[in-house]
């Protein structure tokens, strides 16, 4: 396993995509998950369930994305596209918000919160030495796949978290200028 200095874990954040075995497990996956539920959670709602894909369960994915797909009518290389999805890493985790009515948090600080769960998790695979992506897309916000996940009332996905052994040549990070994203009042 790989220490990494936190600071520079942050600053050098970026998506590896092209991902192969061994995929997180044991302790290291246990450490990713825990990072997950320490996302910043206002009232304590826990408002977050993850999915964890791997094996099987990767045909699984890839089987509600293309019944869902087929149902919305999808064109043949959507539906072909989404049947290898699921396959670009050894490891998905349907990351979801689990929303629930609460008088002083709203559910957009939920949604919030898992999406603070979902970047947690990725930093710490890359803090052990894995690496990942968060995808979104059209899938997470069709009604058939949150059915076949479980998803009721107000839960939302807010993304598949892709993770696995980096299986390319990481570039550099890109160095952004502040004073393009930052003002001061």
């Amino acid at each position: 396993m790989n220490d990494m200095d936190a600071l520079d874990l942050l600053l050098n954040r970026r998506s590896i995509a092209k991902l192969s075995t061994p995929a997180p497990s044991g302790e290291a996956m246990d450490n990713i998950l825990r990072a997950g539920l320490r996302a910043p959670d206002h009232g304590g709602l826990t408002p977050w369930r993850f999915v964890i894909s791997q094996g099987e369960g990767l045909r699984k994915l890839a089987d509600i994305l293309v019944s869902a797909a087929h149902k919305s009518n999808a064109e043949p290389s959507v539906i072909e596209k989404l049947s290898n999805a699921p396959f670009r890493a050894p490891m998905v985790i349907t990351v979801i918000a689990k929303t629930k009515p609460h008088p002083k948090v709203p559910e957009f600080e939920q949604y919030l919160s898992a999406g603070c769960a979902a970047q947690a998790m990725q930093m710490a695979a890359v803090a052990q030495g894995f690496q990942g992506f968060w995808r979104s897309g059209t899938w997470m916000f069709d009604d058939n796949v949150a059915s076949a996940l479980g998803l009721q009332g107000k839960d939302k996905i807010v993304g598949f978290l892709y993770l696995g052994t980096a299986d390319c040549v990481e570039a550099k990070a890109p160095i952004r200028e502040l004073d393009q994203f930052v003002e001061y009042l």
